[in-house]
């Protein structure tokens, strides 16, 4: 007799069965068959094979038959020529061409007003793609390395929550950094999923959390076999990088698929000189923020899936679930026509941006006072390699802040920093730079640099307190009644609220958390220090709100505490 029994199905043994097996399960689709015999018992397993190995995107290496494929954006040349047929619209969006509201298409333009427009038949349906979306999307696929690509319009906190409800069911653990972006938190409360939480490391110079490790990983699912996935942020924030490829090796060893917030590594992949992408690594699923580094237009972004251990049907049917029925053809064909330039011409581009931030960083450390990022953190714990094209300037040492940096940057020289903390200021390069605008950030920062200041900056060694237990899941904490409290007298209550600390931007307490005298102390030193805290209501930090009812909830979990 056969049976098809999910994976999923095998709960806490996956672990041990991924390990007695002779063949490796991560290289099989997520579906056993167990052939039983008369009596129901267990007579062998047969398994369908995939392709787990990891593919090069690097449009460097690409043959110009399929650089002449890359070449086409089929929706978006679709959107032009609805356009320039000049068909009268009798349907949705209600400005009908910007006839209706004629200010902002004075401003913005008819070209683009005209391109905001609603599921037809030409131009398909992004909820059911058969035409020239379904194209467009494929040719993303192929160009990131990928089995299929999804476009997203609500950007990539949608795709990191798809990701969560597509592997996850309600009480389902799943493996996450402790600094994941706050859209993890909202696919945990959406899903219903139990965090596993797992400690980056961190540089104390530069007051940043880094990446999580294989050993780290390897031990959260030792004490965690019957977690689903494993999530991993890849670069962060600063352009560091997990070991990404030793823990997707860790997690399908044990059968779990790896989950990657690729938000700001979409660029990754398409030049020998950048750290490589999830994908060609062998991540299973990615979400990726295209807007972010590869010109689309803000909130586009894609999802990535590698088959085998994850169901497209079931990630379609995710998005089916959560994204909107009028999606953007702005956004959707701002996505097509950045996968063709990076797909014909990354390669090139990405040579001119890599040249002008290596001329930005040669500058800029020669400047005394300022301390940069740089490739002598690769290597270390939790970093494997650093995206080269963000630079991390600290401006400690001038006796400043990053926030202060931020300011005069913008105020007096008319120049926006990507990001700025108490030690740091973040710069992007992009393709969007050119010389004269680089040159701009070089003299500007010579010139504040030669100022002089007087104050000193208090060096904080952060040594963040011990993960604290969870007492209810974030969905059950999220909905459940709360009370405000004073901080001080909050010890053995339950969080209602998150509370962040930068450095390093890594939760010191989530919501269904119980919170700890150490926890309450160390917000204290924080605050005496005037580091930036975030996340509750009172600005103060003086009242939190925690939960008036917790027992009977029925989950007393412990957090894995690793790294």
């Amino acid at each position: 007799m056969l049976r098809l029994i999910p994976w999923r199905r095998f709960g806490t043994c996956r672990g041990r069965l991924a390990r007695i097996f002779p063949l490796r399960l991560q290289e099989f689709y997520g579906v056993i068959y167990v052939f039983l015999g008369p009596e129901g018992r267990q007579q062998g397993v047969q398994v369908t094979p995939r392709d787990p190995g990891p593919r090069s995107v690097n449009s460097g290496g690409r043959t110009e038959q399929m650089k002449s494929v890359q070449n086409k954006a089929p929706l978006f040349t679709a959107v032009k020529n609805y356009v320039a047929a000049g068909i009268v619209p009798f349907h949705v969006p209600g400005h009908k061409q910007g006839r209706g509201l004629p200010a902002f298409r004075e401003y913005v333009g008819e070209a683009t007003m005209a391109m905001d427009l609603t599921c037809l038949p030409y131009i398909d349906n992004l909820c059911n793609p058969s035409g020239v979306i379904k194209e467009a999307e494929a040719l993303a696929a192929e160009a990131f390395g990928a089995d299929h690509a999804f476009f997203l319009v609500n950007g990539t906190t949608s795709g990191i929550q798809a990701m969560i409800l597509t592997v996850c069911q309600p009480g389902d653990k799943i493996i996450v950094p402790r600094n994941a972006h706050k859209s993890v938190l909202g696919g945990l409360i959406i899903s219903g999923a139990c965090p596993v939480y797992v400690n980056p490391e961190v540089n104390h110079e530069f007051g940043i959390s880094m990446g999580i490790t294989p050993e780290a990983v390897e031990w959260a699912l030792q004490q965690h076999p019957d977690a689903r996935a494993v999530l991993v942020i890849h670069p962060n924030y600063y352009g560091t990088t997990s070991d990404l490829a030793g823990i997707v090796r860790v997690s399908h060893s044990f059968g779990v698929p790896v989950l990657v917030d690729e938000a700001h590594g979409g660029h990754f992949g398409f030049h020998p000189d950048l750290p490589p992408s999830a994908m060609e690594v062998g991540a299973d699923m990615v979400a990726s923020s295209t807007h972010k580094l590869l010109g689309s237009l803000t909130q586009s972004s894609m999802l990535l899936l590698r088959e085998g251990l994850i169901s497209p049907s079931r990630l379609k049917a995710v998005l089916n679930l959560t994204q909107t029925t009028s999606p953007s053809y702005l956004l959707l064909c701002s996505l097509d026509a950045a996968r063709q330039q990076m797909a014909t011409s990354g390669r090139e581009l990405l040579d001119q941006v890599l040249a002008r931030a290596a001329w930005v960083r040669q500058e800029l450390s020669c400047i005394p006072g300022i301390n940069l990022l740089d490739t002598s953190v690769a290597g270390t714990a939790g970093c494997k390699e650093l995206d080269l094209t963000k630079i991390v300037v600290n401006v400690r040492n001038l006796g400043i802040s990053g926030y202060q940096m931020e300011s005069i940057l913008r105020q007096q020289y008319r120049l926006q920093v990507e990001l700025a903390d108490l030690y740091n200021v973040l710069n992007l390069i992009t393709i969007g730079d050119t010389w004269d605008t680089v040159k701009l950030l070089v003299e500007a920062i010579k010139d504040i640099a030669s100022l002089g200041f007087d104050q000193k900056l208090v060096k904080l060694t952060p040594h963040l307190p011990r993960l604290p237990q969870v007492s209810v899941l974030p969905r059950e904490a999220f909905y459940g009644e709360t009370v405000t409290v004073p901080l001080s007298e909050a010890a053995g209550e339950t969080s209602g609220e998150i509370i962040t600390a930068y450095p390093p931007g890594i939760p010191l307490i989530c919501p269904g958390e119980t919170i700890t005298q150490e926890i309450i102390d160390y917000i204290c030193f924080l605050k005496k220090e005037n580091a930036d805290l975030q996340g509750l209501e009172d600005e103060t930090f003086e009242q939190i709100k925690v939960l008036r009812h917790v027992e009977g909830i029925g989950h007393n979990l412990m957090v894995g505490e690793a790294g």
